[in-house]
């Protein structure tokens, strides 16, 4: 979708731009924004090929385990299985629970629980960092990308206003 709006916004504006200047000027700064463009293009591609081509069903697995044990929608579910587990054991198998007061099983799971999430949370997590490392690093080039453009924008204007300058002596 990107891709199509500068595309159509270069294509739109050729005929606009290429007026203000002499036969060779349009097409330098247009190929110099297309190719500017596409650059950024197969970055932005390549960086989610890379860290989604070669991911492994577990980790794959510990995505989906962090996005999900990170959520509200865990949360509260996970204090309101708590908080049954300990209604039942308090109030309706009074005399015969199978997890008595200081709920040892109940420990136990939530013990596992947390020693089995936190490392697949961890992982994903540093996936998620390298990933967002990459961008940071692609936001950088394109950051000297359009440094580049405006310099060559400045020189343009430079040009013209050299060659309004003169335009304005003649005239005189």
């Amino acid at each position: 979708m990107v891709k199509t709006r500068i595309n159509t916004k270069v294509k739109s504006s050729n005929k606009n731009f290429a007026s203000y200047f002499d036969d060779n000027t349009p097409l330098e700064v247009l190929n110099i924004f297309k190719t500017e463009i596409k650059k950024v293009q197969k970055s932005l591609k390549g960086i989610e090929q890379i860290y989604t081509k070669d991911l492994k069903w577990f980790e794959k697995l510990s995505d989906r385990i962090a996005e999900i044990g990170g959520s509200w929608k865990f949360i509260v579910s996970f204090l309101v299985f708590i908080f049954i587990w300990m209604a039942v054991n308090i109030f309706v198998l009074a005399t015969q629970a199978f997890d008595p007061y200081p709920f040892i099983l109940l420990n136990l799971c939530l013990s596992c629980l947390a020693a089995l999430q936190a490392p697949l949370i961890l992982m994903s997590q540093s996936r998620g960092s390298k990933r967002d490392q990459a961008r940071a690093e692609m936001d950088l080039e394109k950051d000297l990308r359009d440094l580049k453009i405006d310099h060559s924008s400045h020189l343009i204007l430079l040009k013209l206003q050299k060659d309004m300058a003169k335009l304005k002596q003649k005239i005189k």
